[in-house]
């Protein structure tokens, strides 16, 4: 990516993280007369910057995604220690925000470890604005995912749970137990040698091309389901989080680039154009075809 291009999604992504805590700070309140998700949310970009510097003097992304957890739980922790009152749905969407943070950090973390390195970014860490724009629109995913959660957690307007948050709760629960199903899934048939070569195609794996992202984009639709009843006024525009994660996941870094490096790898393989043809590529759906193929 050239330097031009990578300025302008900068400038692009701050302009959009702008909007969005103008907007999710409406009927917020205030710490040390700041608008407490403003404050949160400069945290968020502030937290990857500092990250970004010994990062590119080393040239090395082995923290990117440990850092990115760490900001979820740390601006969470934040907005709960700072919000004058906190109730049982702040409670609730702290805690569903951490685990979630915790889980995946570790997850991330330790399949970095494992392989040594993350092949996306074996040429930005060394292009100074490249990397510097991943750094920074990783603080947006942080803004926009969570602003649902944060937008209720700093509302001044505080409601009763009713049965809305309740569904949240459960469709959360749902789209994290998906998750980590998936992901210990596929790493246990990485693990075994005689897959080195293969593509998974088991378990939750034969009802889905990508069951984990399917199991994420469900669980934040629960966080906002959970938030929306403390939501007033132009707070309602941070509902954006679950549509943000769907757009990611399924048009930019997520599916496109799996997808992208799969047809690279098994594309001539017989089986693997099968698999692609009759599963599924997100929602999970019964297989119509056997649930595994000899590899």
């Amino acid at each position: 990516m050239t330097t031009k291009h990578s300025s302008i999604a900068i400038v692009a992504s701050l302009c959009v993280a702008f909007f969005v805590v103008v907007s999710c700070s409406d009927n917020g309140v205030d710490a040390s007369g700041i608008k407490l998700f403003a404050l949160c949310s400069i945290l968020a970009f502030l937290i990857q910057w500092l990250c970004f510097i010994p990062s590119w003097f080393f040239h090395s992304e082995r923290f990117f995604d440990l850092v990115g957890s760490a900001t979820y739980l740390t601006i969470t922790v934040v907005a709960l220690i700072a919000v004058p009152e906190i109730d049982t749905r702040s409670v609730l969407l702290g805690l569903m925000v951490c685990f979630w943070g915790l889980r995946l950090g570790a997850f991330l973390f330790a399949r970095v470890q494992a392989v040594g390195h993350d092949a996306r970014f074996d040429l930005m860490k060394y292009n100074f604005t490249w990397f510097l724009m991943t750094w920074t629109i990783q603080g947006l995913w942080v803004v926009l995912t969570t602003s649902a959660a944060l937008s209720a957690i700093t509302s001044s307007s505080k409601k009763g749970f009713g049965w809305v948050g309740t569904i949240g709760v459960i469709i959360w629960l749902i789209g994290f137990v998906i998750e980590i199903i998936s992901d210990e899934q596929k790493r246990r048939f990485k693990l075994d040698s005689k897959n080195q070569n293969s593509f998974i195609n088991t378990g939750l794996w034969a009802w889905s091309q990508h069951p984990n992202y399917f199991g994420e984009i469900i669980l934040w639709i629960g966080v906002s389901l959970v938030a929306l009843p403390a939501l007033s006024g132009w707070q309602y525009v941070s509902l954006i989080s679950p549509i943000f994660v769907f757009v990611l996941l399924t048009k930019i870094s997520g599916i496109p680039m799996l997808n992208s490096a799969a047809k690279k790898r098994w594309g001539d393989d017989v089986e693997f154009q099968t698999y692609k043809e009759s599963t599924p590529v997100l929602i999970l759906k019964p297989p119509r075809r056997p649930s595994s193929f000899s590899s």
